[in-house]
């Protein structure tokens, strides 16, 4: 059975300091948009893609991805005020294909992570369909811990990917409380007994966040 793809792409990038949304910068010749959007479309067996996107960016956004679709469709819904609640708006969209069985697993990835790859993707959706959730995750050992003290620990990374049918009925009871998580497995692990698992994430899958972030994004895609 196939799965979804959902692309957060609602934030505003204020850290980055580019007075628009960063995933719209241009990054080696195309916008962060564009590179994560490139990538959703080469990973195999997925039937549905979602854009999620600010109100009022839906013109730009249109005019970013529609040279990149060929004979495929994306859904673009509007985001909400926070991510819980731009996931939350993805997953009504896709409420009627998760309903009647014809998605299995969805993954939700930060259009502001342009270096993902459809290899990673796909790790993450194989192990949601064995374990029922999946994240990947990068090790490190320079993290700031309790007291100021440095410890050792991991980064979480997305795409994050979950079986369809616990991930709508975690998300509607979320709703129901007007609980708001830090991200997609945050919710599963509040509202259902799903196993997340943890895959080997990629250590060059970083997020822009901050204006120096976008020169490496930069020269790291100019390699590929």
């Amino acid at each position: 059975m196939p799965a979804a793809v959902v692309i957060l792409a609602a934030g505003s990038g204020t850290r980055v300091g580019a007075g628009v949304n960063k995933v719209l910068l241009p990054v080696d010749g195309a916008s962060v948009l564009a590179h994560s959007l490139r990538t959703a479309l080469a990973v195999d067996d997925v039937a549905r893609l979602v854009v999620v996107v600010r109100p009022g960016d839906e013109p730009t956004v249109a005019a970013e991805i529609e040279p990149l679709l060929g004979a495929r469709e994306v859904l673009m819904v509007a985001g909400g005020a926070d991510r819980h609640a731009s996931e939350w708006a993805a997953l009504q969209a896709l409420r009627p294909a998760i309903r009647d069985g014809l998605i299995d697993v969805v993954a939700i990835h930060d259009a502001a992570r342009p270096l993902a790859t459809p290899a990673l993707y796909d790790a993450v959706i194989t192990a949601a369909r064995t374990h029922g959730g999946a994240i990947p995750v990068v090790a490190t050992s320079a993290l700031l811990g309790p007291n100021g003290l440095v410890e050792g620990g991991a980064i979480v990374q997305t795409p994050q990917a979950f079986a369809a049918g616990e991930l709508l009925a975690a998300y509607t009871a979320a709703d129901g409380d007007g609980f708001t998580g830090t991200d997609t497995a945050s919710c599963l692990e509040a509202y259902s007994d799903v196993q997340i698992a943890a895959v080997s994430g990629e250590v060059t899958n970083l997020k822009v966040t901050y204006p120096e972030d976008v020169a490496l994004a930069e020269a790291l895609l100019s390699r590929r």
